[in-house]
């Protein structure tokens, strides 16, 4: 990617419940003004409440997000496609083969998968935030536009 701040990102993961949405929500928070941000999956999830909570402990309202898919987007002039599952890697790499836009992945840990109690499920959910929020900013923060 060049040293350039990207002016449209996507996130996209399996279902677009969890972990895209919630980095989408992040990267608004934090350069909403200066970036579009857009989130996506390879398959339409369910709407989760425990991200839901672990994004309102840092003021971000995602309750409204309804997951949809690539197919689903009416844009897809992206400068960086942010891609969180091997899934939706290859789904990302196969949507922009025409397309001028650069595709990073960060493989990100599910945190659905964690059982146990409800605190050992935020937990996960807690330690999946931060890290996507320390990397949207160490992409996004340093980069001019």
């Amino acid at each position: 990617m060049t040293g350039l701040r990207p002016g449209a990102v996507l996130f996209s993961c399996s279902m677009n419940a969890v972990r895209s949405p919630l980095a989408e929500g992040l990267a608004r928070q934090m350069f909403g003004r200066d970036i579009y941000f857009a989130s996506a999956g390879v398959r339409e999830g369910e709407a989760d409440p425990f991200v839901q909570a672990v994004a309102a402990e840092v003021g971000v309202d995602i309750s409204r997000h309804r997951p949809h898919t690539f197919e689903d987007l009416e844009d897809s002039s992206f400068d960086l496609i942010v891609t969180l599952s091997p899934e939706a890697h290859h789904k990302a790499l196969e949507f922009t083969r025409t397309l001028a836009c650069d595709v990073v992945y960060w493989p990100t840990q599910d945190p659905t998968a964690v059982e146990g109690s409800r605190e050992r499920k935020l937990e996960a959910y807690r330690e999946m935030r931060d890290t996507l929020s320390r990397r949207i900013k160490a992409l996004l923060a340093e980069k001019e536009r």
